[in-house]
């Protein structure tokens, strides 16, 4: 078999003063050894499922978000506890020496002690117990909608928890299905490398015979060269995307994560004939970005209702004290009217006449502040924030949206990518292999075999990120969604695949969306 000569000089040689064509396929040569790797040893194998886990556990702001709905909590405890009273316990000793003033004018000179223990405390004279022992000092309405507004504020903060946790396992599968991406580009890179250098054998074997051109061996060793960047590179890659997950999981960076998946499959988690406007109906009702925000609206109504009231509200303040009081003085004798053997007026002990006493103070009055001006000014304010609260909840709803309709829009154009890029990458190693057999054989030169070799490197990662993208689309959607359970996601079973059976009625089933843990099918009433 010959080569066709060329029309135009300068002509090839002869094949008949050239060595034979299975001779020069097959010359023996050094291949190149492949180039140096970055990768140190040791690898820790992790899936999925493990990595939600551990985000779920070690996540810094899932754990923050989790220490809001305890303070939330706790201020909900607080605002219910407002409904009972303080309780004061004391003592109090008051001592007086020196000239006091009688209502009447009248200048006395006196030293006088008292002493009270109970219930309360600063028991002086003869006033009420200042600090009671069972205290009430609160305004009605502030007390009511204060505990309508906790309850709402522990709601929106369980919503935003719900909605940190979403994005925080969407970005964990998203950084995992990176490094699940760039650990099949490193092995897609080496055998790409690997070809590539069969074909700079070839290349080079046939210019060393004078069948082909030394340019050809060199564009080939360029090609070859160029693998070995790729292979660098996409080691690179695969480190940066465990330094990601490693970040997200909270785990030391140098941590080499390897994923334990054997293959790359498109993995739906939504059911494909669902339309988008049924979906939208399930994300309105499922994210937790939307159920904060109405919290948000209901918080912020409480408070401007509070303000329309706060003017007509009874503040209360109402204390209870019981204990033992008592005392003297040097104007008072004990016992009374006591004369000693001089005939002089004596007076009784300091402390003495203990005995039990108890106190019920009750005060109701109403508060117009600044003569209403400043009511009037509380009231705008909290309608203010209403209106705001409630565009900050159409512009949360406009991006919620958004977000379905794009991640929509993606898993559809994906999966139809997903038939293209396998055809594309079949074709590639078809004609590659075709080529490779025509070069060996003797027909043709191993350039028209380096341009098939890149057209199958080409489509063999395009093929791995139409995959890797349809499922990443896949998570992107059903976290727009909110994460419905599976039974919000049930699609009526065709009847064309699925025949309805026979005799009486049966409950009918769903199909479920394939997500682990979850059954397949679930029975609902006919």
């Amino acid at each position: 078999m010959a080569f066709a000569q060329p029309p135009q000089p300068p002509q090839p040689p002869a094949l008949s003063s050239a060595k034979p064509v299975e001779k020069v396929a097959a010359k023996s040569s050094v291949p190149e050894a492949p180039p140096g790797t970055i990768l140190q040893p040791g690898e820790n194998p992790i899936d999925l499922g493990t990595a939600l886990r551990l985000a779920g556990v070690e996540n810094p702001e899932l754990l923050l978000a989790r220490q809001r709905i305890s303070q939330v909590t706790a201020e909900r405890q607080l605002a219910v506890a407002q409904l009972l009273p303080n309780l004061n316990l004391g003592t109090n000793i008051d001592m007086h020496t020196g000239a006091v003033q009688q209502s009447t004018g009248n200048i006395l000179n006196v030293n006088r002690d008292a002493l009270y223990f109970g219930l309360g405390a600063n028991a002086v004279g003869s006033g009420t117990v200042n600090i009671p022992g069972l205290a009430y000092n609160m305004n009605v309405g502030e007390t009511w909608y204060g505990f309508l507004t906790a309850r709402q504020r522990v709601r929106t903060a369980d919503a935003t928890a719900a909605a940190v946790q979403n994005d925080v396992l969407l970005r964990v599968s998203l950084a995992y299905t990176e490094l699940l991406r760039f650990d099949g580009h490193r092995a897609i890179a080496a055998k790409n490398r690997a070809e590539a250098a069969e074909v700079a054998r070839l290349t080079k074997n046939y210019a060393e015979a004078g069948q082909g051109r030394k340019a050809d061996a060199d564009r080939a060793s360029v090609e070859l060269r160029q693998r070995d960047i790729e292979l660098i590179q996409a080691e690179a890659d695969t480190l940066t995307a465990s330094a990601h997950l490693c970040q997200l999981l909270n785990l030391d960076p140098s941590t080499r994560l390897k994923p334990i998946d054997g293959w790359v499959v498109p993995a739906p988690i939504v059911p494909d004939p669902i339309p988008l406007t049924e979906l939208l109906a399930i994300a309105m009702m499922q994210r937790p970005e939307l159920a904060a925000r109405r919290s948000e609206v209901r918080t912020a109504l409480y408070e401007l209702s509070l303000a329309r009231v706060l003017p007509f509200s009874p503040n209360v303040i109402a204390g209870f004290s019981s204990g033992d009081f008592g005392g003297g003085s040097n104007l008072v004798s004990n016992p009374p009217g006591f004369v000693n053997g001089s005939g002089q007026l004596t007076t009784g002990p300091r402390f003495g006449n203990f005995d039990g006493r108890v106190d019920i103070d009750v005060v109701v009055f109403w508060t117009f502040r600044n003569m209403g001006v400043g009511n009037l000014a509380l009231i705008r304010s909290a309608d203010s924030r209403v209106k705001q609260i409630k565009l900050r909840e159409i512009e949360t709803l406009n991006v919620v949206r958004a977000e379905v309709a794009e991640a929509h829009a993606r898993v559809a154009a994906r999966f139809l990518q997903i038939d293209s890029a396998e055809k594309a990458a079949r074709a590639g190693k078809d004609a590659y292999d075709e080529d490779l057999i025509r070069i060996k054989g003797g027909q043709g030169l191993p350039l028209e075999l380096l341009d098939s070799f890149r057209l199958l490197a080409r489509a063999r990662y395009e093929y791995l990120d139409t995959i890797i993208d349809y499922n990443r689309a896949q998570v992107q959607l059903w976290v727009s969604l909110g994460r419905p359970p599976a039974d919000a996601l049930a699609r009526p079973v065709p009847a064309d695949l699925v025949p309805p059976p026979s005799g009486p009625r049966v409950p009918d089933s769903r199909v479920l969306t394939v997500i682990p843990g979850i059954p397949t099918t679930l029975p609902v009433k006919p």
